[in-house]
């Protein structure tokens, strides 16, 4: 049986799970959080705790870049590294970077754009940085440095042909889009549990109180129940994180050239209660839940809303024990590290006890002996004779053995020479080729160009015919919908068909009102509503849609 400590850091909290694996199954035998001030006890204190002193470690990089490459499907396994540290370097250069200071790890997946290349996710990690990190766990059996966006969707066995996002809200956000059962991109965003975690740390003055808060806090929607003061307070520092990643996931989707059937969320802010309805309510005809480990059987005995916690810290443990997508680890093993175990044994002194008389040489003894003499003085005997004739035999066999292989050396060099010349006629050709392939694309770009300049006038000729009317349509359909407590204080088309409403009153439930009478009617698409602003016992709401 194997296991690996997964161990996830980020500012103030350490979360850990350690997983183990007999016969193709997982399980988790120990996980938990912690929040910490001196951050290498803390790591001491897990290992001590968790009984992994000689248990290999698996942990997240931080600071990661990724920059994605379209290559030839066509080039060999040989080229294909080739020309991906050739696209980075041309990126670097762009961005004025020095090439030389990355650690670089690549995967690759199909490009649904183009059935002839290859989509390459390039990760690179500045090699200071990452010492750092290697340097903290010296003395311990660090194994694996891996990226949370490219080993979280280990977590879970994906359907066949299912498209999905996972969010995955910890102190910074990754949005990893699965197609089809394998990782097609990763998106980070500066976002995360970590803003709304300071706010509320500011008041409580505790980040494992304003931890704790989190998990307790639920997230009201359109149907829920009135707010406390308490929940308005702690609400007013999460809901405009939430907010923002809601529209990032949006754009997200918006760009897929697949549908996205589910959206996965996992990470700090999904023990907030109610997230996934919330996610739910504003991301249209997709459904959204919370990521539980596949390989945890839920019952009333086991609360998964535990597991889900420590998720990250399960997926860089599942990673470390060389599931998932490999070649993104980025720690290099060492000598060491690629030795057997039974080489690691300790020999002890090979050297005889002195007192003790060696044992007589077979040689010195069969030179001693009357049987065989190195004296050439004396007549050869039956013996000496027999040795010779084998010698000269062996040394015939030697010769006749030295031509034949020479002569089939030979062979095989001119065949080499043919076949080398075969494959270089046939890459003059695949050049070729691949010149005429580029003179089409080049029309196809230029003709491709042209249509979309035409089809953007058209588009903007119905634009303007479309919205003559739709302005003054809203405002006819607002005067019936809107309920008597409430009042618009602004209406702004700040595009072609979005519009933004600014609206107050004194009542939650009558603002709730109006944003679902807007939904129902509907008076405009795509409906979303920020978080209530209360000031003087006056309740302010922003509304954003689409003019439909």
């Amino acid at each position: 049986m194997s296991s690996c400590l997964g161990i996830y850091i980020e500012n103030n909290i350490i979360k850990y799970a350690k997983v183990s694996k007999e016969r193709e199954q997982l399980k988790v035998e120990s996980y938990g959080v912690k929040f910490y001030d001196n951050i290498d006890q803390t790591i001491k204190q897990i290992v001590e705790e968790t009984y992994s002193y000689k248990t290999p470690i698996s942990i997240n990089l931080s600071e990661e870049i990724y920059n994605y490459f379209n290559m030839f499907a066509l080039l060999s396994k040989k080229d294909l590294p080739k020309a991906i540290k050739t696209e980075f370097e041309a990126y670097c250069s762009d961005k004025n970077y020095n090439p030389n200071v990355f650690e670089t790890r690549y995967a690759i997946a199909p490009n649904v754009q183009d059935k002839e290349k290859l989509k390459v996710i390039h990760i690179s990690q500045n090699k200071i940085e990452l010492n750092k990190k290697i340097q903290r766990f010296n003395g311990y059996r660090l194994q694996d440095i891996s990226p949370i966006g490219m080993t979280i969707p280990d977590v879970k066995e994906f359907e066949p042909k299912e498209n999905a996002l996972i969010v995955n809200i910890e102190e910074k956000t990754t949005i990893t889009t699965i197609l089809d059962q394998k990782v097609y991109d990763v998106k980070t965003l500066d976002v995360g549990s970590q803003e709304f975690l300071d706010k509320i740390n500011i008041k409580e003055n505790s980040y494992s109180k304003a931890y704790e808060i989190c998990k307790e806090t639920t997230i009201y929607t359109s149907d829920g129940r009135d707010l406390t003061d308490v929940d308005t307070n702690y609400l007013e520092d999460i809901m405009p994180t939430l907010y923002e990643i809601v529209g990032q996931i949006r754009k997200i989707m918006n760009e897929s050239i697949e549908k996205i059937d589910r959206v996965y969320i996992t990470g700090t802010a999904a023990l907030i209660n109610n997230i996934d309805l919330y996610f739910e309510e504003y991301l249209e005809n997709v459904k959204c839940e919370i990521l539980k480990p596949g390989f945890i059987k839920i019952s009333p005995e086991i609360n998964i809303k535990d597991y889900v916690e420590v998720n990250s810290a399960i997926s860089l443990a599942i990673s470390g024990l060389g599931e998932g997508i490999t070649g993104i680890n980025f720690k290099k093993a060492s000598f060491s590290d690629r030795l057997p175990d039974f080489l690691k044994i300790e020999i002890g002194s090979s050297k005889k006890d002195k007192n003790k008389s060696s044992k007589p040489n077979p040689l010195e003894k069969l030179l001693k002996s009357s049987a065989f003499t190195m004296d050439f003085n004396v007549p050869l005997d039956k013996v000496e004779k027999g040795m010779l004739r084998t010698a000269t035999g062996l040394l015939i066999l030697f010769f006749v053995y030295s031509g034949f292989s020479t002569m089939i050396k030979n062979q095989i060099d001119n065949k080499m020479d043919e076949a080398n010349k075969s494959i270089a006629n046939t890459n003059s050709q695949m050049k070729l080729i691949d010149n005429d392939k580029s003179k089409l694309q080049t029309k196809t770009t230029e003709y491709t160009t042209k249509i979309s300049n035409l089809q953007k006038v058209n588009d903007k000729i119905n634009d303007i015919n479309k919205t003559k009317k739709a302005i003054p349509n809203l405002l006819n359909k607002l005067m019936y919908i809107m309920p008597t407590g409430v009042q618009i204080t602004s209406i702004q088309n700040t595009s072609a068909t979005h519009i933004e409403i600014q609206a107050q009153s004194n009542k939650y439930e009558q603002l709730g009102f109006l944003v679902t009478n807007m939904q129902l009617e509907p008076v405009l698409t795509n409906v979303i509503s920020t978080a209530g602003q209360k000031a003087n016992g006056v309740i302010t709401i922003k509304i954003e849609g689409d003019l439909p």
